[in-house]
């Protein structure tokens, strides 16, 4: 009978160890979703708000090709006026200007072009690592909800991976979205834009917390499963 209960507890810790690989790799592929796509942060600004950063954080996708050159498109129907991008070492960045078709009154003048483009070359972003490219800007408009960021990615085997799908309000996430900022109130966003890192980095040991949890509660389970087979085992015995 003591090959029997050990026969039991054995397929038992199987499953286990079947139940919480299962949830771990759930996981996992959760996790790395979230990372699959280019996204710019913080992910909010008070509307009209100055002198901040947005940082566009671009992920390599393939596992056989470098990622070669990144081209964000800045929205020209509520322009940025003036942007400064901060040097990243081995890259090279080139900003394009367009002229605006309803120019910008400011305290300083009338504004008649704005960034439109800026393209990074000359790197490599290698498979399985990631690349931020921060601006810094001027000034946020004041009079739009969101601004899209369409992004062009492309890798060393020529592929282009075009991120410039809005997502829609109360649908499913497009497969390539671009990366969105959202504006909100001057009152709410001023919170959120001198606090942005530290909502990112909450952000992120909340995550974190939520994938610990579910973990936990994976080896609970597979733990609970393990002593109930080795209760009936015992008293299956004479």
């Amino acid at each position: 009978m003591s090959s029997i209960r050990t026969t039991t507890l054995r397929r038992a810790l199987r499953r286990t160890t079947l139940v919480t690989a299962l949830s771990a790799a759930g996981l996992l592929t959760a996790a790395g979703s979230a990372f699959a796509h280019v996204t710019v942060h913080p992910d909010s600004y008070a509307k009209g708000a100055t002198d901040g950063t947005l940082t566009f954080r671009v992920p390599n996708e393939e596992n056989n090709a470098g990622t070669t050159k990144v081209q964000v498109f800045l929205p020209t129907d509520h322009p940025i006026p003036s942007v400064l991008v901060t040097p990243e070492p081995g890259w090279t960045a080139q900003v394009k200007t367009t002229k605006l078709k309803n120019p910008i009154k400011t305290d300083d003048g009338t504004i008649n072009e704005a960034v439109s483009q800026i393209t990074w070359t000359k790197g490599t972003i290698q498979p399985g690592q990631y690349q931020d490219f921060s601006v810094a800007f001027g000034q946020l408009p004041d009079d739009a909800d969101q601004l899209a960021f369409k992004t062009l990615q492309t890798y060393s085997d020529g592929k282009v991976v075009r991120w410039i799908e809005e997502p829609k309000t109360g649908q499913a996430e497009p497969e390539n979205p671009a990366p969105v900022l959202h504006l909100t109130k001057a009152a709410d966003g001023a919170a959120t834009a001198s606090k942005g890192p530290k909502a990112s980095t909450a952000a992120g040991d909340s995550t974190t917390r939520a994938l610990g949890i579910a973990g936990l509660i994976a080896g609970v389970l597979g733990i609970g499963t393990a002593a109930v087979a080795l209760y009936r085992s015992r008293s299956a015995r004479p």
